[in-house]
């Protein structure tokens, strides 16, 4: 039951920084991690879009469990 509740922080959390620009470090596998710049565009009940700021302009997803398990980490206010 605690990490339900954790789960709604987390989210709560995200949604209030909703149009904010962000640096998103993701595990990209075998040691590496990757770092982007972006903007968080838009929250769902499972999972937040990131629009990153790379010339193709493409968007990428998570969900607040990758938050949870720091397969993703998030820096507001860039």
């Amino acid at each position: 039951m605690e990490k339900l509740n954790t789960l709604s922080i987390i989210k709560r959390d995200i949604e209030s920084h909703v149009g904010e620009k962000v640096i998103l470090k993701a595990n990209g596998g075998r040691r590496k991690v990757l770092v982007n710049n972006g903007i968080l565009e838009k929250t769902y009940p499972s999972i937040f879009v990131i629009r990153l700021d790379s010339d193709t302009q493409r968007t990428v997803t998570y969900s607040y469990s990758d938050v949870l398990t720091n397969t993703v980490q998030i820096v507001f206010g860039n």
